[in-house]
């Protein structure tokens, strides 16, 4: 669950997405009174290690989807992009989650879809508030837009050379496989074509370069588990130390009674106040004893439970 949920072991290493999972679910668990004490103790510690590692590592940076790594590309080679038209032209799965991270990431509000069935954009553009335009009206929505996406999945070029008249530069992303749009189309002036395989060439880099972090980020991971193994190793002699301070308190309770009924200016009340304290730090001792690495706490659980006669709780 470490590894998963701090990116080691996802789809996609450094994926910070799958730990929103994990949190959102932890707290529909709780809500319904389903998530025990260590359900929520190992939530929260892997949720802490994944900050930690976001924080401390850069083993999240970059861009290690296509769909990322397109709307990057834009973001970085094209000014002003909240200001520019973009037409994205194909609503499949990389279409749509490449809508997703444009919305995101550009704030962009002059995002136009086109796809051949144009209720499945319509789909879409309902949930971002999109505009949608017919097929048909491709050709003119490309004179308009300053970047154009295709994501269409065609065996041939959905774009060609002659669908495009423009006047002003128009930078065309191709995520389609086999491309979609055709070579031709970079001889026209003020046009920029970026295919899949220089999108991808970003995203194996950005994998390559994350693995270097993947050290710092077991030694955090380790780090945070030891944590969380200690509080397991403090659970298991926990009823032993309850049952124990309960046995300190009825000897005590029986003590001073005793003292009460025997002195006539006995002070009870100071007498109850000291007898806690020497109890809070006789049971503190024993939990620090049973805490230390190189005490074999089974053996000492049994001792003090055999010493002290304690009768613990039911499970």
């Amino acid at each position: 669950l470490f590894r998963v949920g701090t990116g080691l072991d996802s789809q996609i290493l450094g994926d910070f997405e799958i730990i929103s999972q994990l949190r959102s679910s932890f707290n529909r668990s709780k809500k319904l009174g389903i998530a025990n004490p260590f359900i929520e103790r190992l939530c929260n510690s892997v949720i802490q290690a994944s900050k930690r590692i976001k924080n401390e590592t850069e083993i999240s940076s970059g861009a290690t989807s296509v769909a990322f790594a397109s709307v990057r590309y834009i973001i970085e080679n094209i000014p002003d992009i909240s200001e520019k038209n973009i037409l994205l032209f194909g609503t499949g799965k990389i279409g749509r989650n490449t809508c997703e991270n444009l919305i995101k990431h550009t704030k962009n509000n002059h995002i136009t879809l086109i796809n051949r069935t144009k209720d499945k954009a319509e789909r879409i553009a309902g949930k971002f508030n999109l505009v949608v335009k017919d097929y048909g009206d491709l050709q003119t929505e490309i004179r308009t837009t300053d970047v154009l996406i295709v994501a269409t999945s065609s065996h041939s070029p959905t774009i060609t050379k002659e669908l495009i008249y423009t006047k002003k530069p128009l930078l065309i992303l191709d995520l389609s496989i086999p491309k979609n749009v055709s070579d031709k189309v970079s001889e026209l002036d003020n046009v920029s074509l970026v295919h899949l395989d220089h999108l991808s060439q970003i995203t194996d880099d950005t994998l390559a370069r994350r693995k270097r972090y993947i050290p710092e980020a077991e030694q955090i991971i380790d780090e945070v588990k030891h944590e969380f193994i200690q509080w397991l190793e403090t659970r298991k002699f926990a009823p032993v130390i309850k049952a124990l301070k309960r046995k300190l308190k009825t000897m005590k309770d029986e003590e001073l009674d005793y003292q009460s009924k025997k002195l006539s200016d006995f002070n009870e009340l100071q007498a109850d106040v000291i007898s806690n304290r020497i109890i809070q730090k006789i049971t503190k001792q024993f939990a620090n004893h049973l805490k230390d690495d190189d005490v074999d706490a089974d053996t000492s659980l049994e001792l003090i439970q055999k010493v002290f006669q304690l009768e613990l709780d039911p499970k």
